[in-house]
């Protein structure tokens, strides 16, 4: 039962609190770029390469500048000196690493990438005007496909090759433990690309005020400082005279922290023109030039005893950067590292080879690189029990780290540069839990009563773990204003997690106030002008406790002040219901509020005590070491159509652990969210390019997104493990529903149609696929109904 908070006294840390967001959000009163209308405002229209790879011959403006309504139009010319983007997570594994330039001077590397920018009175006439700017491009032969960059002959994206890196790591020998293992399982996997799809599509507006010298900056960004940063950078500003703020976000999930062309050149013309400037993304430009993920193929060798212990994994694999690697390879690393899981896996071997193609560049979507290391070691685990005879359950049991070893080095070196080191967890009880909820036990004759009846069921399960966490920082400012209202300012915008809920239960805690008292301001730079961004599922950890840390500061400083004025010692003064009493005199009282304006504005001659710094305010930023790790276990009973193989979700099972719940009700929609986009990825969601490079998916007609027919009820349980790693004991939570769904999904969809023997190695596993499948199959075998 949701509440809007416990009686006071009660703990709000673990609290299920109703979402304080919503009220806003469901009734329509919510605040996107698009609804930020400033007087004069200016509208931006982008030109985009036609072609996957070209160069740029020529580019006439003339009639374009004539179009009526049309104030400008930015050609590549006019910012050659900004040059490229830079490099924002470098690693030595990169042999060429190539970032965009802000707009292309030569070359064009995608179909979609930003060429020139019309600036007219209104949006439409702005789109208008692209008609009448003329680009002439001479076509160049264009790397459409991982196997096209592979091919010896193919011709290269970039003049330095085709290979942007390669990197392997090893654990133990793993080339002697296959040599000498019982059994080996031999399997290809291909997981093809996707996109972030968010609700709200890209926007950015900027308002330049030449008295001040300063500049605002609306966004939709996921990283706000990053964007102030490089906004001062390129044009050649204080960074304290850039403001970047984040309302409401309609969706993130990785692209939108990423830093786009637009993001610069939009602040640059609000600039030069004098004129507030905002642009908005269309549907269409969202399918055709944010970035995407996911698409890599797996070549994988795992060797077993024939009681089905682990004793080595091979895994090479190549991954798809796309046209440029503005953050470096950071999702093929996350790959490598994830693909034992929560398995004790003594000697590994995983090599990389990140290619350019002529497509969209890759960076993070939620789940980075996660979900393809899921589903290759738990499609290798049903591949392999099977082989041997063996129940999926007790494979995966006898293999898992169990609670005892942690903190559990994997012997890998994890993203952030560190040794990937799992905190803590309990896989064991994630996945006994799991088969419990499920009916693990009786679904073999629940299934052959289905059989019996002409209808193919199947249970599938897949277990995860997730680095959470990522550092190094994340600021929070706490200030009670002499109003007694509590202000929380956090660097992080947010998209939907809930961080003016779960940030005002944790302040509200450490300073003992009601949660109404509370109001979180996230993702301004002029609040908290130092940070990282809401990616990663690191918002918990680290601006949960810098609010955490930051409130108890605060407590700390309004006691001494009132002890000051109440003339009494500190240890003998109570905080509750935002008011400072001493004990056993409760006459003798101070609001909070009032403590704040003494803080605030002292009477003249008037010293604060021990030196203490004005305003009832404190700023906290919590650095981590390492991240922490979150885990879990999924399972999916689907029913499969043969004759038109369509598949339905009967129902879903998610067992979560990310250590202390800050709000249970929080962290369950942050599953039900994750599945539903990890169903999305298991059988709808394809970005399709043809043979020279173009987007095929253009339109959310031929790209399918999962309806609510699709996502069935999520039912959620909770393992809690606390982390060692910070006073709250908290983990993420944003990505861990969108791992393991797919390879749970395609376990199932494998369990369902077992009498035809089909094998399922890639995602998503559309109709058509699937279909082919059990076409050849059936042709192999005889009917499904005569198999089975």
């Amino acid at each position: 039962m949701l509440q809007s908070g416990p009686p006071m006294g009660e703990r709000l840390l673990g609290a299920r609190v109703r979402r304080r967001e919503d009220g806003r959000l469901v009734t329509g009163r919510g605040r996107y770029v698009a609804d930020v209308a400033l007087p004069g405002m200016l509208h931006v229209a982008v030109q985009r390469s036609p072609h996957a790879h070209a160069r740029i011959v020529r580019i006439d403006a003339g009639e374009a500048r004539r179009w009526p309504g049309v104030v400008h139009v930015l050609l590549p010319a006019d910012v050659a000196t900004l040059g490229r983007l830079p490099l924002l997570v470098p690693h030595s594994s990169l042999v060429a690493p190539v970032c965009p330039e802000i707009l292309p001077q030569e070359i064009v590397s995608y179909s979609g990438q930003a060429v020139a920018l019309v600036v007219a009175e209104s949006a439409a006439g702005a789109e208008d005007a692209l008609d009448a700017l003329q680009v002439e491009y001479e076509p160049l032969p264009a790397v459409a496909t991982l196997d096209d960059a592979l091919r010896p002959e193919a011709p290269h994206v970039h003049a330095g090759g085709n290979v942007a890196a390669r990197y392997t790591q090893r654990v133990g020998d793993p080339a002697r433990a296959l040599g000498q293992a019982e059994v080996v399982v031999r399997e290809t996997f291909n997981l093809h690309r996707g996109a972030g799809m968010a609700l709200e599509t890209r926007g950015i507006l900027a308002r330049w005020d030449g008295d001040l010298g300063q500049l605002t900056v609306w966004s939709t960004t996921q990283a706000p400082q990053i964007l102030r940063r490089l906004v001062a950078r390129y044009l050649g500003l204080a960074e304290h005279g850039v403001r970047v703020v984040t309302q409401d976000i309609g969706g993130g999930f990785g692209p939108k922290a990423i830093v786009y062309p637009e993001d610069i050149l939009v602040p640059l013309l609000a600039k030069q023109l004098g004129r507030s400037v905002r642009f908005i993304e269309t549907r269409r430009e969202h399918l055709l030039a944010v970035t995407q993920e996911r698409d890599q193929c797996h070549e994988v060798e795992l060797g077993l005893t024939r009681d089905g212990e682990i004793v080595g994994l091979r895994d090479a694999f190549a991954h798809d950067c796309g046209a440029f690697v503005s953050w470096g390879v950071i999702v093929p690393l996350i790959t490598s590292v994830s693909v034992p899981g929560p398995y004790r896996v003594p000697h590994y071997e995983v090599t990389l080879t990140a290619l350019y193609t002529n497509r969209v560049p890759v960076t993070p979507v939620r789940g980075a690189g996660r979900p393809q290391a899921v589903f290759v070691m738990e499609r290798m685990l049903d591949l392999a029990a099977r082989r041997l005879g063996l129940d999926r359950v007790a494979i995966r049991a006898r293999n898992l780290i169990q609670p005892g070893e942690f903190p559990y080095d994997v012997g890998l070196v994890s993203r952030d540069a560190s040794r990937r080191r799992y905190d803590s967890g309990n896989y064991p009880e994630c996945l006994r839990r799991l088969t419990e909820a499920v009916g693990w036990d009786g679904f073999a004759a629940e299934q052959q009563r289905a059989r019996a009846a002409g209808r193919s069921i199947g249970l599938g399960l897949a277990l995860f773990v997730e680095d959470t966490g990522l550092g190094p920082y994340e600021g929070v400012k706490v200030r009670i204003d002499p109003g007694g209202q509590v202000f929380v300012f956090s660097g992080t915008s947010s998209q939907g997690q809930s961080h003016e809920t779960t940030l005002a239960q944790i302040v509200a805690d450490g300073l003992s106030v009601p949660l109404e008292r509370v109001t979180v301001v996230p993702g301004d730079t002029a609040g908290v002008p130092y940070g990282v961004g809401t990616f990663g599922s690191r918002v918990a950890v680290l601006a949960g406790t810098s609010a955490a840390q930051a409130s108890a500061e605060v407590r700390r400083k309004a006691l001494a002040v009132a002890a000051d004025r109440l003339e009494a010692a500190p240890e003998d003064l109570t905080l509750e219901a935002g008011r400072v009493a001493v004990r056993g005199a409760p006459g003798r009282a101070l609001t909070l509020g009032e403590v704040a304006a003494i803080a605030s504005a002292p009477r003249p001659g008037y010293a604060l005590p021990s030196g203490m710094d004005p305003g009832l305010e404190a700023t906290a930023y919590v650095h981590v070491d390492q991240s922490t790790y979150s885990s879990g276990a999924h399972a999916a009973v689907v029913e499969v159509d043969c004759e038109t193989c369509a598949i339905r979700i009967l129902r879903y099972v998610a067992v979560d652990d990310c250590g202390t719940l800050i709000n249970p009700a929080v962290v369950e929609g942050q599953v039900h969210g994750g599945v539903a986009h990890g169903i999305g990825n298991a059988f709808l969601e394809e970005i399709i390019y043809d043979a020279a490079g173009q987007l095929v998916t253009d339109t959310l007609m031929e790209y399918a997104l999962p309806r609510a027919l699709d996502v069935p009820d999520v039912e959620v349980h909770h393992v809690v493990t606390p982390s060692p790693l910070n006073p709250l004991g908290v983990k993420g939570a944003g990505e861990g529903g969108t791992l393991p769904a797919p390879a749970a999904i395609a376990n199932a969809v494998v369990d369902a149609l077992a009498p035809l023997g089909v094998n399922v190695t890639e995602m998503p596993l559309t109709r058509e696929r699937l279909w082919r499948r059990v076409r050849a199959a059936a042709e192999a075998r005889g009917s499904f109904r005569s198999a089975s």
